[in-house]
C-alpha cells in the first residue's frame, strides 16, 4: 500500500469526504482526489500537516507500519493544535518550515 492510499484509508475510516478532509487541512478538493488516485506526490509538509491535523502517526502514514494514530495528545499538543488551526494557510506553512529546522537541530544535538 502506497502512502497516497493510506491517505485515502485515513479519509474514509475518519469518515470525512474528500472536501471535508481537504478543507481541515487548507488545500483543495482537486488535490486531494488527485492524491487519492496517485497522479500527485506526496511531500513532507502534507504528511506533516495530516499528522497534525489528525493526530496520525508519521511512521504509518509513511510505511503502513505501527497503529494508525498517536496516543491521546497531551494538552500541550492541544494547545498547538488549536493555536495552528486559527492561522492563515501562509503562516501555518510558516510555522511548518519552522518545526523542521526545530527537528534537524534537535537531531543534529542528539547526534553529537
Amino acid at each position: 500500500m502506497t502512502v497516497n492510499q493510506r491517505i485515502k484509508e485515513l479519509r474514509l475510516k475518519l469518515g470525512l469526504s474528500q472536501a471535508k478532509f481537504a478543507k481541515a487541512i487548507s488545500i483543495s478538493n482537486g488535490y486531494i482526489a488527485g492524491l487519492e488516485l496517485g497522479n500527485r506526490n506526496v511531500n513532507e509538509r502534507l504528511i506533516k500537516l495530516i499528522c497534525i491535523t489528525f493526530n496520525v502517526r508519521e511512521e504509518w502514514l509513511k510505511t503502513g507500519n505501527g497503529n494508525m494514530f498517536n496516543e491521546e495528545p497531551s494538552e500541550l499538543a492541544e494547545l498547538a493544535y488549536s493555536t495552528f488551526k486559527e492561522l492563515k494557510p501562509e503562516f501555518q506553512e510558516y510555522v511548518l518550515k519552522q518545526m523542521d529546522q526545530l527537528l534537524e537541530i534537535q537531531n543534529r544535538m542528539h547526534d553529537d
